[in-house]
């Protein structure tokens, strides 16, 4: 039996010039995605965050590849996390011989793929174990299938008011 220890490889890219909480909004898209569909999604994706992740993302399933000998469907994107960089500081001229402070954030975003064919079968599991149950079965959190509450409804009816003709929310004086 062939036991593999390291199932997760990532890539890191580290002081890339924007803020983190730009790349953050990008971050949360593709978390828990599989590969092919977080770069679908990164290429339609209008912010200049996602060709960084992008790149990074590719890297990723690369090093998975390579290191691991893994097919690029069977990845998916267990953790991606932004962390902010350090600060370019820069002294901006300005009127009567003085300076303006500028600072120029950076970030250092990480990305783990998984692969998930190393997983054979998936657990049937109610939302309400105890977690340390959870813990103890060794599977990622996004295999597991979770069992929808019973008191769900299924059918909500769709209430269909009008704020302004009711009154509710604006007096026209």
């Amino acid at each position: 039996m062939i036991k593999r220890n390291r199932t997760r490889i990532y890539a890191l890219g580290q002081h890339i010039p924007m803020s983190a909480h730009k790349a953050r909004r990008v971050i949360d898209q593709i978390r828990g995605r599989s590969y092919e569909e977080t770069l679908m999604i990164l290429e339609l994706m209008p912010y200049r965050a996602s060709y960084s992740i992008f790149k990074l993302v590719y890297s990723a399933a690369a090093n998975a590849s390579d290191n691991m000998g893994s097919d690029e469907t069977n990845l998916i994107i267990c953790r991606a996390e932004v962390n902010e960089g350090t600060s370019v500081k820069k002294l901006k001229p300005r009127a009567r011989g003085r300076s303006y402070p500028i600072k120029r954030p950076t970030c250092h975003i990480s990305i783990v793929v998984e692969d998930i064919s190393l997983y054979e079968g998936e657990y049937l599991i109610d939302p309400y174990i105890h977690k340390d149950y959870l813990a103890s079965l060794k599977k990622p959190s996004y295999l597991l299938k979770i069992k929808k509450p019973r008191w769900k409804k299924r059918y909500t009816d769709m209430i269909d008011e009008n704020v302004y003709s009711s009154g509710g929310l604006w007096d026209k004086k």
